[in-house]
């Protein structure tokens, strides 16, 4: 009899135990979100050069700091960079010569350099935080005029003003603090990788709008820069090419399909030249 009346007390005692240890880290989960949250929100700044109100964790000589330190490693990671100087050169004036035309860049501390990297099998480009540009000789060996050149190293300038890069540090840190404060509320690694995918297709949501933003700044800045921006339709069908037969989806991917762009191209150039691109822009 005596254990059967201590069995109820001792089973409803860890029933109550496990309520108010929930509660706990249900309260901890609930300060972990409201901190990162709290943080995101108080990054956000204007951004002379796109017009808007962004989320960047870093300053200006940060973002430098981080584009500067990660840079050689970007360069071993491709083989070194392409051992012919009058293509870096070449490089170097297309790129200086974007920079040269556009006022408000040249009031932006950033610190530009552009680096033809030596890797012949991928087709690509990419900028760091802070002005490091990169451009394989994969990609640079396909283009086919200077304004298609121009129109990559555009769309890559375009990244580093629109601070895409601080931004998605930004975004990540709050994906991370939320990711922590469910698992912290819930004790369910399960909920926690669920919330982790959930914020990595944001991030990737947010990553296309980069893309899509950045084809538009470049169109702009090669423009200034006297070049044709319909060349930029030239640079998509190369990538569409090469691309062509393994494309993920575009829901999926950080980057629209070349596809797609064109037509955002298209209409960029619509609204910036409203009565035709003029006449003697530089292909």
């Amino acid at each position: 009899m005596n254990r059967s009346r201590r069995s109820p007390m001792r089973y409803g005692s860890s029933g109550l135990r496990g309520r108010r240890g929930g509660k706990g880290r249900l309260l901890i989960g609930l300060a972990f979100a409201a901190f990162a949250f709290f943080s995101y929100c108080s990054s956000k700044e204007f951004n002379p050069v796109t017009g808007e109100e962004q989320y960047v964790s870093l300053t200006p000589k940060q973002e430098i700091a981080i584009g500067l330190q990660s840079t050689p490693k970007m360069i071993e990671q491709h083989g070194g960079l392409y051992p012919d100087q009058r293509a870096q050169d070449f490089l170097d004036n297309v790129g200086n010569k974007l920079l040269a035309n556009s006022q408000e860049i040249q009031e932006l501390p950033w610190e530009f350099e552009f680096h033809l990297l030596k890797d012949p099998q991928s087709i690509n480009a990419f900028a760091l935080p802070g002005g490091q540009c990169f451009i394989t000789y994969a990609l640079f060996s396909k283009l086919e005029t200077e304004g298609q050149l121009a129109g990559v190293l555009g769309h890559e300038i375009g990244h580093v003003v629109a601070r895409h890069g601080a931004q998605r540090i930004a975004k990540s840190t709050l994906t991370q603090g939320l990711t922590g404060a469910v698992m912290t509320a819930s004790g369910n690694s399960g909920s926690a990788q669920m919330a982790a995918m959930i914020g990595q297709m944001i991030n990737m949501k947010y990553g296309r709008e980069d893309e899509l933003q950045s084809d538009e700044l470049g169109i702009i800045l090669m423009s200034k820069a006297g070049y044709d921006p319909t060349s930029m339709v030239g640079v998509m069908k190369i990538l569409a090419e090469a691309s062509s037969g393994n494309r993920q989806p575009e829901f999926f991917s950080t980057h629209p399909n070349p596809d797609n762009r064109i037509g955002r191209i298209k209409d960029t150039i619509q609204k910036l030249f409203p009565n035709g691109v003029p006449q003697g822009l530089k292909p």
